[in-house]
């Protein structure tokens, strides 16, 4: 842990990747945990905040509910601010994490303070009401995006997004059979979670390779 990140992979990786947590779980989740060590794994350092709700549980007996999302964009503009990180940087997260990070990226794009985007397990919509979307932004994205979404994630399925108006930046890696945390029936469709955590992050590692320069 340094200050309020945690870091994984090599201090003089060439790609910085910012991830915060999801709604529910905090950076140390078990989910986050893999795969940030997949990341590091493919040569990446990662760094991981979390937003102050979910901070406030380690020292509260109440649990916090998460407010909306678009109220975390000062939140995480403010962790970049925090670490300070002068290299190459996307940012990113899990599921509302990612999404918070996909409300502020255009304008950091633009000011040449990140180099991309990458979401993992986007909710597209909220679980059982396809009709609630949250894309509205996503149509005329211009940083350079990759979003990992397993096939049968409930926050949006592959039949799902195809049919979505989203930015020619964004380009999808589809995870057969997983979850919104990535995970795959093994016994369905063949692949561990491990399986899918390499191949997101070899994927990630030739996106980054495209997309930094």
């Amino acid at each position: 842990m340094g200050g309020n990140f945690l870091f994984d992979g090599p201090g003089d990786a060439p790609v910085t990747i910012l991830l915060a947590h999801g709604a529910g779980a905090p950076m140390d989740s078990a989910s986050m945990n893999a795969t940030a060590q997949a990341l590091a794994g493919a040569g990446f350092r990662v760094a991981r905040f979390e937003f102050g709700y979910m901070a406030a549980r380690r020292t509260s007996e109440g649990r916090k509910p998460p407010p909306r999302a678009e109220t975390l964009n000062p939140e995480y503009r403010a962790a970049i601010a925090e670490l300070g990180f002068k290299g190459a940087l996307v940012i990113g997260g899990k599921s509302m994490g990612g999404r918070v990070a996909s409300m502020v990226a255009d304008d950091l794009h633009a000011e040449g303070k990140i180099a991309g985007l990458l979401c993992l397990g986007y909710p597209f919509h909220p679980p059982g009401k396809p009709e609630q979307l949250r894309t509205r932004h996503l149509a005329d994205l211009q940083t350079p995006t990759l979003i990992c979404q397993g096939t049968r994630d409930e926050f949006g399925t592959r039949d799902e997004v195809s049919q979505y108006a989203l930015s020619d930046r964004i380009e999808l890696l589809w995870l057969e059979d997983g979850d919104h945390d990535l995970k795959p029936r093994k016994t369905i469709s063949g692949f561990s979670t491990a399986d899918h955590l390499k191949t997101l992050a070899e994927a990630a590692a030739r996106w980054a390779g495209r997309v930094v320069s």
